[in-house]
């Protein structure tokens, strides 16, 4: 058998893009509630109408509305790891796409953390600024470090 450089013989069956469709759909939700001071479900009936949530949207929803509903056991995590900065003076979208990834490490646990911290920064590589790239990273590193050393009792 002859291999070739680069390639597995296993079939791609990822679903890392259409998870990962459903995380910018989640980032999407998320945004349209925090600017516009609605509720989740309020941005989910909207997005409805607008089309924009991907052809699975299960993980989609589960992410916005998880995300939204745990935020009292996210945003501590995030502030003792962003030094320096309170979640109010954060990017939006940073912030959104950190508490995305928060609620990924705490309640779902088919994504291994290191995964969801690159997915975090692909999603701030098309939605935020190259300057946001180190800071999530960090933020959602010394979390991850955190949880697994214990240092943080995840609450998932």
């Amino acid at each position: 058998m002859v291999r070739r450089r680069g390639r597995s013989n296993k079939a791609d069956t990822s679903d890392e893009p259409t998870r990962r469709q459903s995380r910018e759909a989640a980032l999407q939700l998320l945004y349209q509630s925090e600017i516009g001071k609605i509720p989740i479900d309020v941005a989910l009936e909207n997005s409805n109408r607008l089309e924009f949530i991907p052809s699975q949207p299960e993980f989609a929803i589960q992410l916005a509305r998880g995300t939204a509903a745990h935020l009292k056991d996210i945003d501590p995590l995030i502030t003792r790891s962003a030094q320096h900065w309170r979640l109010a003076r954060m990017a939006v979208i940073d912030r959104l796409i950190m508490r995305i990834a928060v609620f990924e490490f705490l309640y779902t646990h088919d994504t291994p953390r290191a995964v969801v911290i690159n997915e975090a920064i692909e999603l701030a590589r098309k939605f935020s600024g190259n300057e946001a790239l180190p800071f999530v990273n960090g933020v959602l590193d010394d979390i991850k470090r955190r949880l697994e050393t214990g240092e943080e009792v995840p609450v998932g």
